[in-house]
């Protein structure tokens, strides 16, 4: 059995070795992390190396704890080098009749309807992060985030995102400009999130390391 709390605080390679040690498997990779699932199959880990923004999806999670379209959330903390592991149980994607059935349901808000809880603090969380979080994106409530659980109950993910092909576009062109934005701790290793390991050529990397390197 993993125990999180040994994990809170550590490099983002060192919890990977950790969970993969512990029989849990990647199941996923997107821009930002990677996913992992674990040996029972009810539990993923989302580790990021990089995490600017997660934070306010978790919020909203547990400010609506319970809520039938928010996941449930068991383990959440920083890594060290700004990086952020967050352990919530397993999801699966939804129908995509069902997906754009919720966004729908998004979209019209009725009242008595549970969604209208989720945009209304949602959209209160994004309203506060524009005006804190360096590199804010905005509300992302497309079909992609609705997923399912083990008993098929539909569930909203991923709500808000950073605008990254702008932090990478920064990091470039004004290295200043992310000393500035993000503290010596919090980007230690920004040139290791998931979309850059997964699509960038080696002289991409390479100049990204560089940049990075001159604000160290």
């Amino acid at each position: 059995m993993t125990s999180f709390e040994g994990l809170r605080h550590l490099p983002h390679r060192d919890v990977a070795g950790r969970l993969l040690a512990d029989g849990w498997n990647v199941c996923g990779i997107g821009d930002w992390a990677t996913v992992w699932r674990s040996p029972e199959g009810t539990l993923v880990a989302r580790v990021s190396p990089f995490e600017p923004a997660y934070e306010v999806f978790v919020d909203l999670c547990h400010r609506l704890d319970g809520h039938p379209l928010l996941p449930r959330i068991d383990f959440d903390a920083p890594l060290a080098g700004g990086g952020r592991l967050t352990v919530m149980e397993f999801l699966l994607p939804a129908d995509p009749t069902e997906a754009e059935g919720v966004v729908g349901r998004w979209a019209a808000a009725s009242p008595d309807d549970p969604i209208s809880e989720v945009r209304r603090v949602a959209e209160q969380l994004d309203a506060e992060a524009a005006r804190s979080v360096p590199f804010w994106g905005g509300l992302d409530h497309n079909p992609g985030n609705v997923m399912r659980n083990a008993s098929g109950e539909l569930k909203l993910v991923d709500l808000f995102y950073a605008a990254g092909l702008e932090i990478y576009r920064v990091l470039l062109e004004d290295p200043a400009r992310i000393a500035e934005a993000f503290a010596a701790d919090r980007r230690e290793y920004i040139c290791d999130i998931a979309a850059l390991a997964r699509m960038s050529s080696p002289d991409e990397i390479a100049a990204l390391r560089t940049a990075a390197a001159r604000i160290a």
